[in-house]
């Protein structure tokens, strides 16, 4: 009984993110600017120039592919799969693009993907939404040799949670090593922080809404969230993100 309770929840939290990044996808553009820049270092850092078959989990609106064009980064073939529809609409389209529409949460997706060999997995500000880390990361690591990724932790929002003494709905940047490197022999980890400042607490809460960084919880009721806009005593928000390399 407590298994299909438990699987009901991670299917839930699934969905509720799928919705809310579909929800806010005609608009996210104005709104990523810290994924953005996450994604633009992400790709900054690729050793190589040429690659043949590349796999983008949690594609959004195309910033890996952007960035990967904007450096002269020659991609045979580009896979770009994401779980919201709206998503991969707005996301760059190219003779060498596949878009695919599956939720890398699914024990069968790689049955969803081309059938080509996969030579290097890319995934910027998504893998933070894994139902089950772990599970994601053998999967990935038995569909690519390299996962090249930024990971949101929960260091993201810190003062916001501590003040509405709620927990992070994301894992934090120690375990997320720890599972990495049970699934690749070797590994690269560097732990970057972030702050977007705004005018007001107001424009603040408008931003969590609608980047898609809530993941559509509400852990707040509409007063609570008023108290905490009244509360919350910084002028910025806080990311944090865990860039890894790594090669099995």
């Amino acid at each position: 009984m407590k298994v299909g309770v438990r699987v009901h929840r991670e299917v839930t939290q699934a969905s509720n993110v799928v919705q809310e990044f579909s929800r806010f996808a005609h608009q996210y553009d104005q709104y990523n600017m810290i994924q953005a820049k996450v994604a633009s270092e992400l790709i900054g850092s690729l050793s190589s120039s040429s690659h043949k078959n590349v796999l983008d989990i949690g594609c959004g609106s195309g910033e890996v592919f952007k960035n990967l064009e904007r450096l002269d980064i020659t991609i045979e073939h580009f896979i770009a799969l994401d779980s919201s529809q709206a998503m991969l609409n707005i996301h760059p389209q190219n003779a060498n693009i596949t878009k695919v529409c599956a939720n890398f949460n699914d024990d069968n997706l790689i049955e969803k993907l081309p059938s080509q060999k996969i030579d290097m997995i890319i995934s910027a500000s998504s893998l933070q939404w894994s139902t089950d880390i772990d599970f994601t990361l053998k999967q990935l690591s038995n569909m690519s040799d390299r996962l090249h990724a930024a990971v949101f932790t929960s260091g993201t929002f810190k003062t916001l949670h501590d003040t509405a003494s709620i927990s992070s709905p994301i894992y934090n940047a120690k375990f997320i090593q720890e599972i990495v490197s049970k699934h690749y022999t070797s590994v690269n980890f560097a732990l970057h922080q972030y702050r977007l400042n705004f005018e007001n607490t107001r424009d603040m809460f408008k931003y969590i809404k609608q980047s898609g960084v809530s993941s559509g919880e509400r852990k707040l009721s509409y007063k609570q969230t008023k108290q905490l806009m009244k509360e919350y005593p910084l002028d910025y928000l806080e990311f944090e993100v865990l860039f890894l390399e790594a090669k099995r």
